[in-house]
């Protein structure tokens, strides 16, 4: 179950609630006794690889020329 804490103590202890949260605990800030928000850890979504469209050709990966190489220096 999660631990619910009043705004007051939320606001005192809030850099303690962090470091519980960090550690995979879900807090719920009551006012008056209401639950009004919940701080739960962010967890890391993969990323997806190849979401942009194209293609790259073989001359992609052909050296440059002397001239072109120039131009990047």
């Amino acid at each position: 179950m999660d631990r619910m804490i009043n705004v007051h103590a939320a606001k005192t202890h809030f850099s303690r609630l962090l470091v519980d949260v960090q550690a995979g605990e879900e807090i719920v800030i009551a006012k008056a006794g209401k639950p009004v928000a919940r701080l739960s850890p962010i967890r890391p979504q993969p990323r997806k690889l190849g979401f942009v469209k194209g293609h790259v050709t073989d001359a992609f990966f052909e050296p440059l020329s002397e001239d072109e190489l120039a131009k990047w220096e």
